[in-house]
């Protein structure tokens, strides 16, 4: 599952002075950082400590209270991130090559869908429908759109989920190989996803 897509637009990420709330609970308060191509970021934090909302805010979900977050590029925000919550948003009827092709159309991109099966190691799945997969094969599914349309920023809420050892692998080569390319990987985490992140949050201490 490598990304492998040298990118000729780098974009930095860039946050200054962010504060979010859920309501009346604030959940981020000042926070600032700066992740610059080929950045990898781990977000920690223990339940409810605002990883989620804040991935969220990055991906234009949640309006800030305070604070600005800047994609520093020609790009459009909304062109320049793939954004992967922790559930994977699967139709059950629907086969795993019929997801490709429909994240292909709704992302523009002519993505071969077999290949892209093929780097997340769906092969024999292809034509199964998502309700049948196991949790780590629907995991592996979801995290398919990564590689259908090359995104410099990857959003991703727990990605590792469900994953088993060999799809752990798959996620950890993509992330190295999509920040070699000069994209930028934020990822909410319990645990270490494999590489070596290039810096760590901690929300809530």
């Amino acid at each position: 599952m490598g990304a492998g897509h040298a990118f000729s637009e780098s974009i930095a990420v860039r946050v200054e002075g962010l504060t979010l709330a859920r309501g009346e609970r604030l959940l981020i308060e000042a926070l600032s950082f700066e992740a610059r191509p080929g950045a990898f970021g781990e977000i920690r934090g223990g339940n409810g400590s605002g990883k989620t909302t804040l991935l969220r805010a990055l991906a234009g979900f949640v309006r800030p209270r305070a604070g600005r977050i800047a994609f520093d590029g020609a790009l459009e925000p909304a062109l320049a991130l793939h954004y992967v919550g922790h559930l994977n948003a699967l139709k059950g009827a629907a086969t795993v090559a019929e997801h490709i092709r429909y994240w292909a159309g709704l992302f523009g991109s002519a993505a071969d869908a077999a290949q892209v099966v093929e780097r997340v190691g769906l092969t024999r799945q292809e034509e199964l429908p998502a309700r049948v997969l196991s949790q780590g094969q629907a995991r592996r599914l979801a995290l398919a759109r990564l590689l259908i349309a090359p995104r410099p920023v990857w959003l991703l809420d727990e990605p590792a989920a469900g994953l088993d050892t060999q799809g752990r692998e798959v996620l950890a080569t993509a992330i190295e190989a999509h920040c070699a390319a000069g994209g930028v990987t934020l990822a909410a985490v319990h645990e270490p996803l494999g590489p070596a992140p290039t810096f760590s949050l901690r929300l809530g201490a």
